[in-house]
């Protein structure tokens, strides 16, 4: 190979190598493109859900779902909440009357709307100043990844009363909690959606003031 050949050679292959590169550059910037908008997506289109199928999601996605909540904000990082993932269906009931109960004795609804899991978000009240804040990101978290997994998922609110009775309490302690000094922040029930999934409901106006 004489000297113009051995140049063209090389020349050809750094073009070949550039043209990888960018198609590597341009694979990457599309994929992450892709990413946020379906992360957008997926905030913009969840909703609270309130009926669900017995079919219990895998136990895999639960823990996805736990994971992300596990990885909300909170105030100087102090970790303040706790999460509880009730997958036994006796339990399950049990929160679910405890819960019923807040509104009157003789109530024997269902506040869960049949949804197989609940996520019991709780916060420690000396970890931290921002505790109610922490829980409240904690369980946004779950709520969005629950959406993002396929699953339907609504807060539903008596956390607090429920973990202040003695019942409630003793539910801890069997999981091996036994904070006093936890308060329920809420419950995020999930599972599969029966029916149609709800529509969006328009914005206010109003909603954002802009101060440019």
């Amino acid at each position: 190979m004489n000297k113009t050949s051995l140049i063209l050679t090389l020349l050809v292959a750094l073009f070949l190598t550039s043209c990888g590169t960018n198609d590597n550059a341009n694979t990457n910037t599309n994929n992450e493109e892709k990413t946020m908008n379906t992360t957008m997506n997926d905030l913009l289109t969840r909703r609270s859900v309130r009926s669900y199928t017995e079919e219990v999601p895998p136990m895999e996605v639960i823990e996805e779902i736990c994971k992300a909540g596990t990885y909300a904000p909170t105030g100087m990082n102090r970790q303040s909440p706790v999460i509880v993932a009730v997958t036994n269906r006796e339990v399950r009931d049990r929160l679910s009357k405890l819960n019923a109960a807040v509104f009157g004795p003789d109530n024997d609804s269902d506040p869960f709307y049949g949804a197989p899991v609940v996520l019991v978000v709780l916060a420690d009240t000396t970890a931290a100043r921002t505790w109610k804040e922490d829980g409240s990101l904690v369980m946004g978290n779950l709520l969005n990844a629950a959406h993002a997994k396929g699953l339907g998922s609504c807060w539903i609110h008596r956390a607090k009363e429920v973990f202040e009775t003695e019942e409630g309490k003793a539910i801890l302690k069997d999981a091996g909690i036994e904070n006093e000094n936890l308060v329920g922040i809420g419950n995020c029930i999930l599972g599969y959606t029966a029916g149609d999934y709800p529509e969006a409901k328009p914005r206010k106006d109003n909603y954002v003031y802009w101060i440019k």
